[in-house]
């Protein structure tokens, strides 16, 4: 349970980042945030206060804002928490499996196993082995425990099991390809898998209506 004064100190935190992302927009006329990356913070915050329907507003405001942005594994992580946890569980499907492509290290160090680096190519910064380092959530917590039970299920999914030999078998051959045909297709992989997986949720949700 969280106190009130904890409750109250991350809703202000919260606010001040908002505000200072706020100004920004004002000074400039749009959102940039290149360096801080404030636009993150909010979502473990949301996290923390187990406001799932505000996290998930709220990272979908990042989405929507920050059009050409690639999102650290952290933020994608709580984006699927926030939609497991608001019943939307082929979105969250997706979200682990785009947080498995920008970090392969991370569901290992969720789940406290050892961690074996791969010899493959890991472009930007967080997709490293060392930033799982700072990786902040874990199969202990109490408050992930729905999601957590879930989460191992589909872990262990053919489907999931799958998704994550193609990625990583392609990126291990990217480490050693020289042919500019078969680098263009390799590097590109990652958007194909969560194409088709996107297609596959949305053959699976019910109709808007």
């Amino acid at each position: 349970m969280i106190h009130l004064s904890e409750k109250q100190q991350l809703e202000n935190e919260i606010k001040q980042i908002l505000d200072t992302l706020e100004a920004e927009k004002q000074k400039l006329g749009y959102y940039e945030d290149k360096d801080e990356q404030l636009r993150y913070l909010p979502s473990g915050l949301f996290l923390k206060l187990r406001d799932y329907q505000r996290g998930l507003d709220y990272n979908q405001w990042v989405a929507e804002t920050f059009m050409d942005d690639c999102p650290p594994p952290g933020f994608l992580f709580e984006w699927s928490v926030f939609l497991f946890m608001s019943g939307k569980i082929k979105e969250a499907e997706y979200k682990l499996v785009e947080t498995f492509i920008s970090n392969t290290y991370v569901f290992d160090k969720f789940f406290d196993r050892q961690i074996v680096p791969i010899d493959k190519v890991e472009y930007l910064e967080f997709e490293h082995v060392a930033f799982v380092d700072n990786f902040k959530y874990s199969f202990k917590q109490e408050e992930l425990a729905p999601f957590v039970n879930w989460f191992t299920v589909f872990e262990q999914s053919d489907r999931f099991s799958s998704v994550a030999k193609r990625f990583v078998k392609s990126q291990v051959q990217l480490q050693i390809e020289d042919d500019p045909e078969r680098i263009f297709y390799l590097e590109r992989v990652d958007w194909q898998i969560l194409n088709e997986y996107g297609q596959y949720i949305s053959n699976d949700l019910p109709p808007a209506e």
